[in-house]
């Protein structure tokens, strides 16, 4: 396995560059990454930890009406693709490849506002 490959997990179902994912049997990282970002709330927490360092509670207080089984799972599928870490006493992080992602969605807010006010006035 080479530094840049990821190791797959039959335990989990995340997303990984180079297998099947839904809606594409390419695999294409881009459709990898599309799957990942798609699933419910993993935007959310990604958004929250570009924010802050968060605990478990304080990433469900954050995302309101998440179940504590649905962030375990995005938390750890977003651990297994290296976006997220666990730190000791400080909960979850961004990795350097998290804060990077965050880095290349941050310009997409300015494109949705943009896109927004065009609706409004359409």
């Amino acid at each position: 396995m080479t530094s840049t490959q990821l190791p797959s997990s039959p335990l989990s179902d995340a997303p990984l560059p180079g297998e099947k994912v839904r809606g594409s049997e390419s695999g294409r990282p881009i459709m990898a990454l599309f799957d990942l970002l798609g699933r419910r709330w993993t935007m959310r927490i990604l958004w929250e930890l570009n924010q802050n360092n968060c605990t478990f509670r304080e990433l469900q207080q954050s995302c309101g009406k998440i179940s504590p089984t649905v962030l375990n799972q995005r938390l750890k599928d977003l651990r297994e693709v290296a976006l997220v870490i666990a730190v000791d006493k400080q909960g979850y992080q961004l990795t350097e490849t998290g804060k990077s992602l965050m880095l290349h969605i941050e310009p997409m807010r300015d494109w949705a506002q943009d896109w927004a006010d065009q609706l409004k006035h359409k």
